[in-house]
């Protein structure tokens, strides 16, 4: 068995194969990881250890270290244990060493694993091996006559003689690891995957009735629809199958022919028919139902991998979103009988004033409540209002448009802002810890108003997984969807950096190196000091050394400090490389920063040095040129149509402004102001092929849609962004069959395909509610 040292080498080759970078650069990469290094910083601040290696192929690195890991630690205990059962030679050595999976390495050991006595070991143990033995390696022999002599004591007869001979060659059969594998393999290319309604339940799962009869070929499946029947399967709606050979009418299956041929089995012979007894029986009882749950389980596998993809996808655009900047705001957390609750904050967020008006039934009081509004946006010089997206969203932004018609120039702009999470963020222990005093719905306004001014400092307080982006999120495996998501917000944070002096402990501790302690520490040293003045002054905080200072230093800012660099992404261990460019350019650096024709002007090979390569020169000086640059775009929003306020106000037709909420593998999520969220459909999307849906838009995004479709019933909105009347090269395409079928497997095909124009009917209610807006 190899060495740790071997293992390691091996997982390296395999890593750089597989993000296509080099071994060197792998085990440089991986070997900071260990010391406690993170993605951020070494994409960052290592460029020249790692030869560049980005963020995206380092969370691949990560993430496949781990399984790698795992696997090496599973292949040395299988090692030792067969070879503690006195069982290893070299072939079986050489297969464990050459297994690619933990399935490929179960399918080894599966002979060697402890277990309760099989049929088999019992038909061995009355002396039957023998007879087994005999029937596949004399085909000529009848199987009758060569089992009478076995006929003896607890061996009633030549029936039980002969069962006893099938549970002996099925467990081979069985535990034939090349033979598991190829059957695998061949099932994945052939077999389908089928949802059926349970009988008697119609009625109950109407929700699931676009699976009730569903068929589509497992290699190919739509992960959202595979997390659809999967779900209508736990709730007892469905029943989920995997089907091979269904259409094939030969006696003899193919598959069946597949395992005949592994064991020279013809098909003439008296013992061969016997055996092709045995290979339809072991199928059927044996391997068919074993290996259809390993499909059940990688197919789940891989339609969580694309949930989990889409869901990071959608969290990043969205904690990436534009800021609308430090502005003073009023936060509307909308309410029909429980009232608006207002919360107003200041340029940094603070918060500043409370209050809850009744402009809706039961109090009516409509003017009173516009008057109180209108008095705090002139008492604290508002310039933004934001309002919640949920139930009195669009009553609220009216009654707010017809006071603003009432306020003198210059007017505040109000932003109809999402408040997924906000309920949850506003009963955590960080909200109380922060508002004490202050009553929950409250602090629900206060968080609105915030995410306006910075959705990334507002949302990291959240639980990613409760901001509600993710497509199917709860059915997927919630440990690996959560150390995606923490990835996510930790890489966003760390592009955009982060304010020392104004930054909550929320937010500090996604910086990378700190942790929560950590980062609790530094807002307490700040509350009791005073702002920091440099980034040194870190140093100074209990339990702050200096490991955690080399890693999150290059991520903080410090605007208006001692010293100028602090206010960029410039490491303070290379200030020294950034001096001697200010030096070189004979400026103050104060001066030269911004100075985008004088830096240009320099050769950056010119500034190299022994610890400090040309990519980090390249970007001090791109740094230089745009200090403290933020990578988010500049703010926008969307103007909701007036009177168009409830899905029953929708006709198709109808030309609309909308803010993109959500982007899934099959379409886009529109928020068009009428509470329930419309789908643009992936062959909506554009006037030309569209495989991903993110090719075209991300979650924040602001577009003009036209209304296709409305299901009042079933609150289901059609939105289309291509040119009406436009785009027959997409449809005709997209009409085109996924692939080559016999005519009997396309009857049996229930599945719309994947760019079908009737995207509403293709979605079953269960999506629409699991995505419907918070």
């Amino acid at each position: 068995m190899s060495t740790d040292k071997t293992s390691e080498a091996r997982i390296s080759t395999l890593i750089a194969t597989e993000i296509g970078a080099r071994q060197n650069q792998v085990e440089a990469a991986v070997s900071l990881l260990d010391q406690g290094a993170t993605v951020p910083f070494v994409a960052r601040y290592r460029k020249e250890v790692t030869g560049g290696l980005d963020d995206t192929q380092l969370r691949t690195l990560a993430d496949r270290l781990t399984y790698l890991r795992e696997l090496e630690a599973r292949r040395k205990t299988i090692f030792e244990t067969i070879t503690g059962q006195g069982k290893m030679d070299d072939a079986l050595a050489l297969k464990i060493a050459q297994a690619a999976t933990k399935a490929d390495l179960e399918d080894i050991y599966l002979p060697y694993k402890p277990r309760r006595r099989t049929k088999a070991e019992i038909a061995r143990e009355r002396g039957l091996g023998p007879l087994a033995e005999m029937l596949l390696e004399n085909r000529g022999l009848k199987p009758e006559e060569a089992a009478k002599p076995f006929v003896a004591g607890d061996l009633a007869d030549i029936k039980a003689a002969l069962e006893g001979a099938r549970d002996i060659i099925a467990e081979g059969i069985v535990e034939n690891a090349d033979l598991l594998q190829s059957l695998r393999a061949y099932m994945r290319e052939k077999a389908f995957i089928r949802s059926t309604v349970i009988d008697g339940k119609k009625t109950e799962g109407a929700k699931f009735a676009d699976y009730f009869d569903h068929v589509e070929r497992w290699e190919t499946a739509a992960g959202h629809r595979v997390l659809a029947m999967l779900r209508g399967r736990n709730e007892d709606i469905l029943s989920v199958d995997i089907e091979v050979d269904a259409d094939d009418q030969s006696a003899i299956k193919p598959v069946e022919r597949k395992i005949a041929a592994s064991l020279q089995v013809g098909a003439t012979q008296p013992a061969d028919i016997w055996l092709m007894g045995v290979i339809g029986w072991t199928w059927r009882v044996k391997l068919k139902m074993s290996l259809s749950l390993d499909l059940i389980s990688e197919i789940r596998e891989r339609a969580e991998e694309e949930a989990i993809r889409v869901f990071a996808r959608n969290l990043k655009d969205l904690l990436l979103a534009a800021p609308a900047g430090a502005r003073a705001t009023i936060g509307l957390d909308p309410g029909i009988r429980t009232g608006v609750k207002v919360a107003v904050v200041d340029q940094t967020g603070k918060l500043l004033d409370t209050t809850t008006v009744y402009p809706f039934p039961p109090k009516n009081d409509l003017r009173g409540a516009q008057a109180e509004i209108a008095g705090l946006v002139r008492k604290h010089k508002i310039e933004l209002i934001a309002i919640g997206n949920g139930t009195g969203s669009r009553e609220t932004e009216k009654l707010v448009a017809d006071m603003l018609n009432d306020l003198p120039a210059p007017k505040p702009t109000k932003v109809i802002v999402s408040e997924a999470g906000a309920s949850v963020y506003s009963a955590s222990s960080a909200a109380a810890a922060e508002f004490p005093g202050l009553d929950v719905s409250l602090r629900g306004a206060v968080s609105i108003a915030r995410r306006l001014q910075d959705p990334l400092a507002e949302l990291v307080k959240i639980e990613p997984k409760s901001i509600g982006v993710g497509q199917y999120q709860h059915d997927v495996d919630q440990h690996r969807l959560g150390r995606s998501l923490e990835a996510v917000v930790e890489d966003a944070v760390n592009a955009v950096g982060v304010d020392l002096n104004t930054a909550s402990a929320s937010l500090l501790a996604r910086v990378s190196g700190l942790s929560s302690a950590i980062a609790e520490s530094i807002v307490a040293f700040r509350d009791a000091n005073g702002p920091f003045m440099t980034r040194k002054a870190l140093m100074e905080v209990p339990r702050l050394g200096a490991r955690t200072f080399e890693q999150c230093a290059g991520f903080l800012r410090i605007a208006n400090g001692k010293e100028p660099l602090d206010a960029s992404a410039v490491h303070p261990e290379a200030y020294g490389i950034a001096k001697k460019i200010v030096a070189a350019c004979g400026r103050d650096v104060r001066t030269l920063m911004g100075d985008t024709t004088a830096l240009k002007a320099l050769d950056p090979r010119v500034f190299v040095d022994t610890r400090f390569g040309l990519p980090t020169v390249k970007d001090i000086l791109a740094e230089l040129e745009k200090p403290g640059r933020d990578p988010r775009p500049s703010f926008k929003t969307a103007t909701f149509a007036e009177g168009i306020d409830d899905i029953k106000d929708l006709k198709p037709g109808m030309q609309l402004e909308g803010t993109v909420t959500n982007v899934a593998a099959f379409g886009a999520f529109v928020d068009v102001g009428v509470h329930q969220d419309g789908l643009v459909h992936v062959s909506q999307l554009a006037d030309r092929f569209i495989k991903d849906p993110h090719e075209v838009v991300k979650a924040g995004d602001v577009v003009k849609v036209r209304v296709t479709e409305v299901d009042v019933a079933r609150k289901r909105i059609g939105l289309s962004m291509r040119k009406e009347g436009g785009g027959e090269a997409v449809a005709s395409r997209s009409s085109a069959p996924r692939e080559q079928m016999n005519r009997s497997q396309q009857s049996r095909m229930q599945a719309k395909p994947p760019h079908a124009p009737d995207a509403i009917g293709a979605l079953g209610d269960a999506l629409a509610k699991a995505m419907k807006k918070r």
